[in-house]
């Protein structure tokens, strides 16, 4: 009962008191992600409470109860995403005459379409409401089926997904391992409410802090099962493969402009130069460049490919992000699709292999209702007309003297077991996963650092290495525990040589996929319905 006069307050919230303390709990739990996260993440400890408790208000159940928590819930979801994701307006600075008008929508219309799924998840808990310990497993039962389907509905963006919280600190993130982004979510939420039942009165929680004791040895366990496992698991290196990452930290106006073309080149190939930039350690094999690298179709260029030839040492091979253009005369004369792809070029400046992004973003890349959005005179931010055109499945990449790859271009790698989808059966799994991105949309803001975020968790459920090559940073390796071995910073112009780590054995999740947070979802949703049955009894008793 030690919170109860707080929560009281929150309880009887109305009105515009009510939001207001909904939007400001989902604001600062923002603070949980990147790059404030791994000092701020026990946020969630003061503000998951205060959804509690606010929901706690809600009503008592029927169509007005559900409403309520809705509202409540979408307030909560538009304060979270509102300051989590407030850089996305940046890109709309970076060919302002065209775009600018459009960032208030963007800034504001984002967070609103993202918070309907929170306000969806909030609904859902109220539904399954009882009062004591097990309303905090409704709401986690909810958020959870919310955020996944936030993942998964109108091609997904699982972007700061409430489980990145506990993935601030790289020993709660190894519990990623086991149940993936989706687990870490469901814990987040519950772990983060459960604080909440402090202020329960004695008929509906006894004992409270043994329910929060309960929370707070579960967490131990978490940092006591991670801890173990980056101390005492052994990460190895691929014999025979040097990595060297190219930073170019070129301006958005200029990587996009034809007329650049041969200040781009002339950049790039100074900063990779092998005989001016010495490698340190062994002869570099890999040259790695980022996203969308040239303003123009490299397999158009030979003069461009015999450029880099002349400065590939033999053996050495360029990965290199590069959009590339298919003719399709089905579609009338001078007809093409244009593709995001990654490229490799090997040392006699031929084209060797290349892989589409599968997963393209809306309004970015292109738009939906394209040719009717087009002839309203609306564009997508890379202003390719006609937009781009998406790969027809992931695969795999061979790699000339390394492991085989996945390349997973720019926010593909925020999708939790995109490493292993849409794989022939047949296909030995990949060595290492390869993110090419360009996040000089965003400045310096903390988009970029939330991407890298993502990318690493991505590591652990994979149990395999990230390579990461960024226009703008943040360029890096990150083994397949998590841990950044080599690190370019956000900004700034340069090249990283590096070792490739070797992949674990797969760990559960990569065996399992979302079986694992399934089950416990399920599990939860059942103590939640028993819960239920139990008490209604004993209410229809006392009456």
């Amino acid at each position: 009962m030690i919170a109860a006069p707080l929560a009281h307050r929150f309880t009887l919230a109305w009105g515009r008191s009510r939001v207001l303390s909904a939007l400001a709990a989902g604001a600062a739990s923002a603070l949980a992600m990147a790059p404030t996260g791994a000092l701020a993440w026990p946020v969630i400890f003061l503000t998951f409470p205060v959804l509690v408790w606010l929901i706690d208000g809600a009503g008592t159940g029927g169509r007005r109860g559900l409403l309520t928590a809705a509202v409540i819930g979408w307030w909560f979801g538009f304060g979270y995403f509102l300051a989590g994701l407030w850089w996305i307006g940046v890109a709309f600075l970076v060919d302002a005459d065209k775009f600018a008008w459009l960032m208030p929508v963007a800034v504001a219309g984002l967070p609103a379409g993202l918070a309907l799924f929170t306000a969806a998840g909030t609904a859902l808990a109220r539904a399954l409401w009882v009062p004591g310990p097990a309303r905090v497993l409704a709401l986690a039962v909810g958020l959870t089926a919310a955020e996944w389907l936030r993942g998964h509905v109108l091609t997904g963006l699982p972007w700061n997904s409430f489980g990145y919280a506990l993935a601030s600190d790289l020993r709660l993130a190894q519990t990623a391992s086991l149940g993936g982004l989706w687990s870490l979510t469901f814990l987040a939420v519950a772990l983060g409410a459960l604080p909440a039942v402090l202020a329960d009165a004695p008929r509906d929680t006894r004992h409270p802090w043994r329910w929060v004791g309960l929370g707070a040895l579960v967490l131990a366990a978490m940092f006591a099962f991670g801890a173990v496992r980056l101390a005492s698991t052994p990460v190895g290196t691929v014999e025979g493969v040097r990595l060297r990452l190219m930073q170019p930290n070129l301006p958005q106006d200029l990587k996009f402009r034809y007329a650049a073309k041969d200040e781009v080149v002339a950049h790039y190939l100074k900063l990779s130069d092998l005989a001016a930039n010495p490698p340190t350690g062994a002869p570099v094999t890999h040259l790695i460049w980022p996203e969308s690298a040239f303003p123009f179709f490299l397999s158009r260029e030979p003069a461009v490919l015999a450029k880099i030839a002349d400065h590939l040492r033999p053996g050495t091979v360029l990965i290199t992000g590069a959009a590339r253009a298919e003719e399709r005369p089905d579609k009338g004369p001078h007809r093409y699709d244009v593709y995001n792809s990654v490229q490799i070029v090997d040392s006699d400046g031929a084209i060797v292999t290349t892989a589409d992004k599968v997963h393209l973003v809306p309004f970015g890349e292109y738009l939906p209702f394209q040719a009717t959005l087009e002839s309203l005179g609306l564009e997508q931010l890379t202003r390719v007309q006609g937009g781009f055109s998406a790969g027809t499945r992931r695969r795999a990449l061979e790699v000339p003297g390394a492991p085989p790859t996945l390349p997973l271009i720019c926010f593909e790698i925020v999708f939790p077991g995109a490493a292993a989808a849409d794989l022939p059966q047949d296909f030995p799994r990949p060595g290492w996963m390869l993110n090419l991105t360009n996040d000089g949309w965003f400045g310096d803001t903390s988009g970029p650092h939330q991407h890298l975020a993502q990318a690493r968790l991505r590591a652990i459920e994979e149990g395999m290495p990230v390579v990461r090559a960024a226009n703008t940073g943040i360029s890096g390796v990150i083994d397949p525990l998590g841990r950044m071995q080599v690190q370019l910073g956000l900004g700034r112009e340069g090249i990283v040589d590096a070792d490739l780590p070797r992949p674990l054995p797969p760990p559960l999740y990569a065996r399992l996929a979302d079986a694992v947070p399934f089950t416990l979802w399920f599990a939860a949703l059942g103590i939640v319905i028993l819960s239920r049955r139990v008490r209604e009894p004993a209410s229809t008793a006392k009456l």
